[in-house]
């Protein structure tokens, strides 16, 4: 919950506000960018919402914040912005919400699918998020990207009788039980239209999903940047090797895509051919930067 006590001075002056335990996940800012901006390492209120669509989706942002940091001085009904989630993308593709601190606020996504419906990655065991799933038809698989952005998968494979996959690079302690843990750094068909990935890079054992040759489930491997307005990965945030995460990144050229779902980072969705250029662009900077590192 957030704390009045604790509010930055900076945000604007009225109802919502956000609280300095905020971990800068960018989640709200993406959400609800007509109220939430950047402050340093952290978000604030700059505007406080003044129409009903703004408001809901101030809401949306602090039923999604995984710190509890967005709070409101007055006793808003959230009600509608808990329902909102899963939130449609596009088509059969929805964002969950409902982000979890132990991912550090990562984005998980939901695919509603005849031959069994996917989560990618966790969001927080939230009962409103658990609920909506249920009237979905379930979860059947669930695609951990990496190790980082597990979250409550033991409780969301419990409940739903999920099969989870991992790749065994990133197994832990806390992802041994994983059903199916794949191997290698060949691309493996999940099902007709869902195809595993390995991008070592992020993580030794990263790994993509591709669905229907059109969605992108990238984890940390890439993401829209907003400050350079292009797809984007960061040595900053690769915790294994960036030469490998360069190699990964070219290796994504034989594929066709036309939208990228990050956990961090911004989503975006370009023509396939534009998305092979800023792929291009992409993999040409990161090896610039190896270049200059060695």
């Amino acid at each position: 919950m957030a704390l009045v006590e604790l509010a930055h001075q900076e945000n604007a002056r009225g109802d919502f506000f956000v609280d300095t335990t905020c971990i800068d996940c960018d989640l709200c800012r993406q959400i609800a960018p007509d109220t939430f901006s950047d402050i340093g390492d952290q978000s604030i209120v700059y505007h406080q919402p003044d129409a009903p669509a703004q408001e809901f989706d101030a809401l949306k942002a602090l039923v999604t914040c995984p710190t509890a940091s967005i709070g409101t001085i007055s006793n808003r009904n959230a009600k509608a912005a808990v329902e909102a989630y899963p939130e449609a993308v596009d088509d059969n593709v929805y964002f969950c919400g409902f982000a979890s601190e132990s991912s550090f606020g990562a984005s998980s996504y939901f695919i509603a699918r005849p031959d069994g419906n996917v989560l990618v990655d966790s969001p927080r065991f939230a009962t409103p998020l658990v609920k909506r799933i249920e009237n979905m038809g379930g979860i059947k698989l669930m695609f951990l990207t990496h190790r980082d952005d597990v979250a409550d998968h033991e409780k969301w494979a419990s409940h739903f009788g999920a099969e989870r996959i991992l790749h065994r690079d990133d197994i832990s302690r806390s992802t041994s039980g994983v059903e199916r843990q794949l191997t290698g750094r060949a691309a493996i068909a999940l099902d007709n239209d869902l195809l595993a990935i390995p991008t070592p890079g992020h993580t030794r054992g990263h790994t993509v999903l591709l669905y229907r040759d059109r969605y992108l489930f990238s984890g940390d491997h890439l993401w829209w940047s907003a400050a350079y307005d292009a797809l984007n990965a960061s040595q900053s945030v690769c915790w294994y090797s960036w030469a490998e995460q360069t190699h990964s990144m070219q290796r994504l050229l034989d594929y066709q895509f036309e939208w990228v779902l990050p956990g961090h980072g911004r989503r975006v969705h370009l023509s396939s051919s534009l998305m092979r250029e800023q792929l291009e662009t992409c993999v040409a900077r990161m090896r610039r930067q190896s270049r200059v590192a060695s």
